[in-house]
């Protein structure tokens, strides 16, 4: 990441009068060129860095200089520790580097305000793994379960992580489909990260071209209309805005939302077991009646 390394070259001017591009690529691990393009771009900011050229040469900083911190007001300071310190969580490691770097700088301590595990009790995600991916721009390949728990092979360009009502999902070009998809990463398995790079695509403009279909398929939205018992109260409250649904004189809660129909939203439904009766549509009851009629058969 640029602006990590951008204020490590800062933060060691600031402690060594002078230091060659050459000690300064060594140290952060990067290239010479990289290091002068960091100096230009460091110059082009505003900050006094210059360098020297033939023996005794070398990058450094005008005398006198330090990091104007009243460029930023004590709330601003405490702001930008707060969001590194939330980002830090992701696993990130540039983002401490940054934390530890700017709280030094500003002579604070980061305050713990946040804790995040996006681990669950029992599944081992690849987090990390499509993180790496991502940023470095490689490709990646894994087995992927859809909906119905059929197993494909993908080979993907990954683009974005994002979570989305309880899950992560990557957002990918599938080389194979050749379209933008959706994946969830609870369904991944036997991840590759390989080490083929690839360019930035204009995923919009592919998504027009080839009237790209997620992996969730589209399907038909059917709104669905439940009354849940007030047993399961804590449930509305967890799934459901309660502000927009209606509770009953007997505590029990009318409910409505849309959803796509599959074998999620049956699944979603009998989650409730004794506690939801479908009031619409009727062909949604009739389906869980018959799945329900096929459980008990399990038992007698």
């Amino acid at each position: 990441m640029q602006i990590s390394r951008l204020f490590e070259i800062i933060y060691i001017l600031l402690h060594k009068k002078k230091v060659s591009a050459t000690e300064l690529a060594g140290q952060l691990g990067v290239s010479r060129r990289t290091i002068c393009r960091d100096v230009d771009t460091l110059s082009l900011a505003g900050i006094p860095v210059y360098s020297e050229k033939g023996r005794g040469g070398g990058i450094s900083l005008l005398p006198n200089f330090v990091l104007d911190k009243t460029v930023l007001s004590e709330q601003e300071q405490n702001e930008i520790l707060a969001a590194l310190h939330g980002l830090s969580h992701v696993k990130a490691g540039e983002t401490v580097n940054v934390l530890n770097k700017l709280s030094n700088i500003f002579n604070k301590t980061a305050l713990n305000w946040l804790e995040v595990d996006f681990s669950d009790w029992n599944h081992s995600s690849d987090f990390n793994n499509f993180k790496t991916a991502i940023l470095e721009r490689r490709i990646v390949e894994f087995d992927y379960y859809n909906s119905y728990g059929d197993k494909t092979f993908r080979r993907v360009e990954p683009v974005q992580l994002l979570f989305k009502y309880k899950s992560w999902y990557l957002k990918a070009f599938c080389l194979i489909k050749q379209g933008s998809r959706m994946y969830k990463l609870t369904r991944v398995n036997n991840l590759a990260v390989t080490d083929e790079k690839f360019a930035v695509r204009d995923l919009h403009s592919s998504e027009q071209n080839n009237d790209v279909q997620t992996t969730h398929d589209r399907r038909m939205d059917i709104t669905v209309k439940l009354r849940i018992a007030p047993e399961m109260a804590y449930r509305v409250f967890d799934d459901f805005d309660v502000n927009l649904d209606k509770k009953q004189p007997d505590g029990s809660y009318i409910v409505t939302r849309t959803y796509p129909e599959d074998n999620w939203v049956y699944s979603y439904v009998l989650s409730f077991g004794e506690h939801v009766q479908v009031l619409e549509p009727i062909h949604l009851r009739e389906i869980i009646a018959s799945k329900i009629k096929k459980m008990s058969e399990n038992y007698f």
